[in-house]
């Protein structure tokens, strides 16, 4: 897709499992969120690699829900993680759910419990906080560890049952309590929970731990190689432990854990997001500052950058921090081929050409995209009144400024030379409009070889310029001293804009280039065929620069 692509050490463990037969010649992989929250671009990462591994080896990828914790569900993030999955590019081969296979799960339970690798215990989570010990001190047995089979297998039954409430009791694994590794302390397995579940309703009143129920899930779908984020790398003991003392399936799947992505000036904590919606601080999931792929699609960023993004920065065993400037990069990257150029003013100061005539408007040709001639040209009007950006003049010029001042000649694009001969002002010092003249015989295409300029300004006409909504963004969180990110308080500027006359025929999802400002989008929400509303996607200029 793009040069300098980073390796993949995943993909290189996978040649050799296919060189040794290990699986034969299966590749399957899962994706598999816990629906508490909406996606972001984190998860983003994940789906590519876990969807674009199987694509490569011709497998299958699985969505499944890890939906074992009944209290935090919401099937508001389930359609919005499929929307997500669909706009970066990828369809699941199969939609499953983690409760599928609960009934499987409560036997695997009783299974372990048959062979004395697991026990009912009676302590409460305080306590077997407690009892676990340190990364130094060995954790203390609990006092139920040596029940007998039969007395875990009736206490179990009476977990299901119903017969216990909320954290009265828990099934543990049986493993280790001195094992370096804390995981293997024996972890919680299944808890206990009267909350009705959106899949199974009110079947069950015990459900299973994360680390215990995974493994299971995967050997049942034939899942391959499940990989899954670093800080899961403690756990993998635990995962192939469950599947060794359960013994149901051969070949069991492998666990493969990547480091995930870190990104300057971003949060991806689904809790801190969750708390910036709730709050109030940012306008939904979907706020174009927020990290979430639903956010950065309102934003305007494409899928296809954000896939070229996740092959650049490749696939590590290390955690480390990417600069945003290089999805910035891959967004410009993906869009300076794509889309229309506008002219749009911010800031605008009105320009009089008091030697035009006062009743002509002509049209000027542009070009739609310089990079790609193919996508041809547009009119736009031009008379006597016009906008110009407020950047593109100064009453008295610094060093090198080459746009409009007192006494200056530029040239307006696709127009004219003009040169400023008089400043205008309001009674309180503010610019009023500028009185320009213009040379009838510089218009652009027509031959003019005359003196030369060194500045080119853009405008819109005024008599037939359309007010629009402009949103430009920075980022929502900013490094303190520390290197801490913080919010910041100046995350968002809204203004109005002139824009040229075809800025009508905008769609709600539709992005342009405005001219020497930067990518925009038309907001899908807010957007009708009466209101213009942009968000900016990037700006133009960056001094980023990838690794060659």
């Amino acid at each position: 897709m793009t040069e300098n692509i980073a390796s993949n050490f995943i993909h290189n463990i996978i040649d050799k499992d296919l060189e040794t037969g290990k699986y034969g010649e299966k590749v399957y992989t899962r994706f598999p969120p816990e629906p508490n929250g909406y996606l972001h671009i984190g998860h983003a990462k994940s789906i590519c690699l876990n969807f674009s591994t199987a694509l490569k080896y011709g497998g299958k990828c699985n969505l499944r829900y890890d939906d074992t914790n009944p209290v935090k569900e919401d099937m508001e993030y389930v359609e919005s993680i499929e929307a997500d999955v669909r706009w970066l590019g990828f369809q699941w081969a199969e939609r499953l759910w983690a409760s599928d296979y609960f009934d499987k799960m409560y036997e695997a339970a009783v299974e372990l419990i048959k062979h004395g690798k697991a026990y009912v215990c009676s302590l409460s989570a305080e306590e077997i906080k407690a009892y676990r010990g340190t990364l130094r001190e060995p954790g203390k047995e609990s006092p139920y560890r040596n029940q007998s089979i039969e007395e875990n297998l009736k206490l179990f039954e009476e977990m299901k049952e119903g017969k216990y409430a909320d954290g009265e009791k828990v099934l543990r694994a049986k493993i280790d309590m001195a094992s370096p590794n804390m995981n293997m302390r024996d972890p919680v397995i299944y808890r206990i929970a009267h909350s009705e579940h959106h899949n199974t309703g009110d079947k069950w009143c015990i459900y299973p731990m994360y680390d215990f129920a995974h493994p299971i899930e995967d050997a049942i779908e034939g899942i391959t190689h499940s990989i899954c984020t670093l800080e899961f790398e403690d756990h993998r003991p635990l995962y192939d432990w469950v599947l060794n003392e359960i013994g149901w399936w051969n070949p069991q799947p492998q666990q493969i854990e990547f480091a995930r992505l870190n990104l300057t000036n971003t949060v991806m904590s689904k809790r801190y997001l969750k708390k910036l919606v709730d709050d109030r601080v940012v306008d939904g999931w979907d706020d174009p500052r927020m990290p979430t792929i639903a956010g950065i699609r309102r934003r305007g960023y494409t899928p296809e950058a954000v896939r070229d993004f996740c092959e650049r920065i490749g696939v590590a065993k290390a955690n480390s921090t990417v600069e945003i400037g290089l999805l910035e990069f891959c967004i410009r990257e993906d869009l300076k081929k794509k889309v229309q150029s506008k002219n749009v003013i911010e800031d605008p100061i009105k320009v009089i050409i008091t030697n035009y005539p006062e009743d002509k408007t002509e049209e000027v040709e542009l070009e739609n995209n310089k990079e790609v001639p193919e996508m041809g040209t547009r009119k736009i009007p031009f008379s006597r009144e016009l906008y110009i950006d407020g950047a593109d003049f100064m009453e008295a010029p610094v060093k090198k400024y080459f746009r409009l001042f007192p006494g200056n000649e530029v040239r307006v694009k696709g127009a004219y030379f003009i040169t400023c001969n008089e400043v205008v002002k309001n009674e309180d010092g503010s610019i009023k409009e500028l009185l320009c003249t213009y040379d009838e015989a510089t218009r652009s295409g027509s031959g003019f070889e005359g003196r030369k300029v060194k500045g080119t300004i853009h405008f819109v006409d005024a008599k037939t310029a359309v007010p629009i909504k402009i949103r430009n963004y920075n980022y929502l969180m900013l490094p303190d001293e520390n290197g801490d990110n913080q919010l910041n308080p100046d995350s968002v500027e809204e203004k109005i804009a002139y824009a040229e006359p075809s800025i009508n025929d905008a769609k709600p999802g539709e992005r342009f280039q405005f001219f020497r400002h930067g990518y925009y989008i038309a907001d899908e929400k807010l957007t009708t065929d009466t209101e213009k509303v942009f968000n900016r996607i990037v700006d133009l200029k960056s001094s980023f620069k990838p690794t060659k």
